[in-house]
């Protein structure tokens, strides 16, 4: 199993402004995305349904290493 990690701007920024994320969600993300793709600047993209978001979906962001957590929020205009 990959140890990851989280840079410093999602442990300052991403989680003071969205406090009711959990780190457990971000990894289940990277770990059983419904879908993920890479992004420009060498990061990539991961979806996951949350049930704990009334059913919505996570977008999380790591960069090039895939296990070094960047950014999370809730994707209001994502489809499956």
């Amino acid at each position: 199993m990959a140890e990851y990690r989280f840079t410093d701007y999602f442990e300052n920024e991403v989680l003071r402004k969205r406090p009711y994320l959990k780190k457990g969600w971000c990894i289940r993300a990277v770990e059983q995305p419904i879908r993920s793709e890479p992004q420009e600047k060498n990061r990539y993209r991961f979806w996951v349904e949350i049930p704990e978001l009334e059913g919505r979906f996570l977008r999380v962001i790591t960069l090039d290493d895939r296990v070094t957590i960047h950014n999370a929020f809730p994707d209001r205009r994502f489809k499956p």
